[in-house]
């Protein structure tokens, strides 16, 4: 880029670019370095490339394997398998919260060996696909044994601060009354401050159960859930939506047309169509599945438009997403029990086989943009005041004492707090 240009210039044209160009431009000058490291040049940059990731398993062991495709005009052929974060291999079990903001969240259980009787730790990873670098975020301990936690992640739009929030109720109605405090209790980490905190605005009514996964849209976690309500001595359901605001950290109830508030929680779920909220509601006609499409409208939050309904031909299948045309994009199960995923084209019923097969109910998939997000953070940093000896050992072996090294500025404070003494980490 000739170095008489404006700055200005350089930066808007910088703007535009993809983020390898960018990385590799890092390199370059230490200015060009500066501007893209800089909080406001992360912040307003905006990949112009979607992508979807597939994730899905394969075998009767459940292999997963993660595959990127690049939703645009050559849909689906410019696709490449991925690998996971290290930061993922500490895991015994994990599995993905959703995407925001270019940023993918997995959510997983480690423990050090099989003995059961020493708890382990439940912990966040936060992944920029688009650059390979990954952070973790330690779960604060405070089991009680009758509460249930829901995770959620999502980017402030005022911000671009990656938060994630953490929601513990009870999971039993006959530990409603008999619990000593309130039924729900929430806090929120925010990246920039890399703390946990409770935040001071009233959480769900206790009558409230959140169902599946969440969908992030601009800002906003969703959640479908169920309200119990108690009607001439019985007890009735109907369904919502829960909405966290990732900005004023507020929770808000969004009431749904009777069709679906009275249908089966089941035959529910949520997804993102383009930067919308939908909700896709299934049933049985004529032996046929059909898929109702609904729309929450962007200015009206209790407001929901029927779009269309997708009827298709197949003993079992599910819709996973949308494409960012608005195609969905479905599960569903050939004659011979193997499960694929399909494109349906709602108006020409065409189905685009995308190549992929899995097993039952493996697929998922996620919508993301190309970002800049954690370029500035420390590979493989791990935000945890209160690792343990043996947490660290099981990450040094893990991960391999190259990487532990990278794992930042927090380093040095987790092994002043924990008295860790390792004659094999040198940090500083």
């Amino acid at each position: 880029m000739p170095g008489n240009l404006p700055l200005e210039i350089q930066t808007e044209i910088m703007r535009r670019l993809p983020v390898k160009s960018l990385i590799r431009f890092r390199s370059v000058s230490k200015a060009w370095k500066s501007l893209i490291d800089s909080t406001h040049f992360i912040a307003h940059y905006n990949g112009q490339m979607q992508h979807l990731l597939v994730r899905y398993n394969v075998g009767s062991v459940g292999f997963q394997k993660h595959v990127s495709i690049v939703d645009d005009h050559t849909f689906p052929q410019q696709r490449v398998s991925l690998t996971l974060p290290l930061l993922v291999n500490m895991f015994k079990f994990h599995r993905i919260i959703g995407s925001s903001h270019g940023l993918l969240c997995l959510y997983g259980y480690y423990r050090r060996g099989c003995n059961f009787s020493v708890p382990g730790k439940h912990m966040v990873v936060l992944w920029n696909i688009s650059i390979r670098k990954a952070v973790a975020v330690v779960e604060p301990d405070v089991e009680d044994g009758i509460r249930t936690t829901i995770i959620g992640f999502g980017v402030c739009r005022e911000t671009t601060d990656p938060k994630i929030v953490k929601i513990k109720h009870v999971y039993a109605w006959n530990h409603m009354e008999s619990i000593p405090c309130v039924p729900w209790q929430v806090e929120v980490f925010t990246l920039s401050t890399g703390a946990w905190r409770s935040p001071n605005n009233n959480p769900p009514r206790k009558s409230i159960e959140f169902i599946g996964s969440q969908v992030v849209v601009d800002g906003f976690l969703y959640w479908l859930a169920t309200d119990t309500v108690t009607i001439d001595g019985g007890f009735r359901s109907y369904n919502l939506i829960i909405l966290f605001d990732m900005t004023s950290e507020e929770f808000i109830e969004i009431n749904l047309p009777d069709s679906l508030a009275h249908h089966s929680v089941w035959n529910l779920s949520i997804s993102k169509l383009r930067e919308s909220l939908v909700v896709v509601k299934q049933r049985v006609e004529a032996d046929n599945l059909v898929f109702g499409v609904w729309m929450m409208e962007g200015s009206v939050p209790n407001s929901f438009t029927m779009l269309f309904n997708l009827n298709v031909n197949a003993p079992d299948a599910s819709v996973r997403g949308f494409r960012k045309t608005g195609e969905p994009i479905i599960e569903l199960v050939e004659d011979l029990g193997i499960y694929k995923l399909v494109v349906y084209e709602p108006h020409s019923k065409h189905i685009n086989i995308l190549g992929f097969d899995g097993t039952k109910i493996s697929f998922n998939v996620y919508s993301y943009m190309e970002t800049l997000l954690l370029v500035d953070q420390p590979d493989l940093t791990i935000y945890n005041k209160e690792m343990t000896r043996r947490a660290f050992r099981t990450a040094v072996r893990l991960l391999g004492l190259k990487n532990i090294i990278d794992f930042t500025s927090n380093l040095s404070a987790i092994l002043e707090d924990n008295k860790i003494e390792d004659d094999n980490v040198n940090v500083g």
